[in-house]
């Protein structure tokens, strides 16, 4: 990485959990990264830039527990993912709730006719059930 990428320690800290990740969704059936995505409400390319070491940027801590759900992370990953994300992230560690589980819902969505249209309404409605579940949990 170079220090227009986010290189240098900062950047070199941030792949360093971000590796570690990698390693752990390189174990794990295909389609998982496409359940990421539409856990967190976002594209499958969102996924694919926090989840590559090349990239700099960082994992926003509020995913952090969806992707050690939906991954499966053994207690061993995680304190190391956590570890490493302390590291290049200070200020910065998450609060993570231990019992908070996910589960996986299967829904069904007319086909607009139109990729744009399928992945902004796959988009709406995940960020509307998120938006949902923070409600409900107060």
């Amino acid at each position: 990485m170079s220090p227009a990428d986010g290189g240098g320690e900062a950047g070199e800290a941030v792949a360093a959990y971000k590796d570690l990740l990698q390693r752990v969704l390189d174990n794990r059936p295909s389609g998982t990264r496409g359940r990421i995505a539409q856990a967190l409400g976002k594209n499958r390319s969102f996924v694919s830039h926090i989840t590559n070491p090349a990239y700099a940027t960082p994992i926003p801590a509020q995913h952090i527990e969806t992707l050690f759900e939906i991954c499966h992370f053994s207690p061993e990953e995680r304190r190391q993912f956590l570890e490493l994300y302390a590291r290049a992230h200070p200020r910065r560690v998450p609060a993570l709730k231990e019992t908070k589980r996910m589960r996986a819902h299967v829904i069904y969505l007319p086909d607009l006719g139109d990729a744009e249209r399928n992945q902004d309404l796959d988009r709406l409605v995940g960020d509307f059930v998120q938006r949902l579940t923070r409600l409900v949990e107060g």
